[in-house]
């Protein structure tokens, strides 16, 4: 059994802390070609996980916030803010389900956030066709300021 406290969620958010992408990933299934993935993911602010989509339509995502405050944004297929919502345990909306075939991204608008996620394995890198090509990569100069561009879609 494997056993989910707080000792865990403060390991892995130092984990996070410490990666060069502000984020931490804890596997709950097994392995990569599991049918079924689990895992806490730890992200920190300054993290930048750029929009994607998964085209697979088995690969519906759900994530449910653990601790700290995510924002979940949904895109259309130009780059247009869909829909925002902040996750938060002490708040109403502690989860939200991504559909297959929706561009969406998180933010972590609080040091310390963990998130569980759920989707359909077995892990595959994400194609050209389920990334947001309107949105810049990871590591490009203008990363950052579309990272505060997304934040600011929540006005805390």
């Amino acid at each position: 059994m494997k056993i989910i406290n707080r000792q865990l969620l403060d390991e892995i958010t130092a984990d996070a802390k410490q990666n060069p992408r502000l984020r931490k990933n804890w596997n709950i299934h097994p392995n990569d070609a599991f049918p079924a993935h689990r895992l806490l993911n730890a992200i920190e602010p300054d993290s930048y996980l750029r929009p994607h989509r998964h085209l697979d339509p088995l690969k519906d995502e759900t994530f449910m916030i653990v601790r700290g405050k995510l924002g979940i944004l949904t895109f259309d297929d130009e780059g247009v803010v869909r829909e925002t919502v902040v996750l938060d345990p002490e708040g109403e909306t502690l989860g939200a389900d991504i559909p297959s075939g929706l561009y969406h991204t998180a933010v972590s608008l609080e040091s310390g956030t963990i998130f569980f996620e759920a989707k359909a394995g077995p892990y595959t890198p994400l194609s050209d066709d389920e990334k947001a090509l309107w949105s810049p990569e990871e590591t490009s100069r203008g990363a950052d300021s579309y990272l505060a561009a997304l934040k600011a879609e929540f006005l805390l």
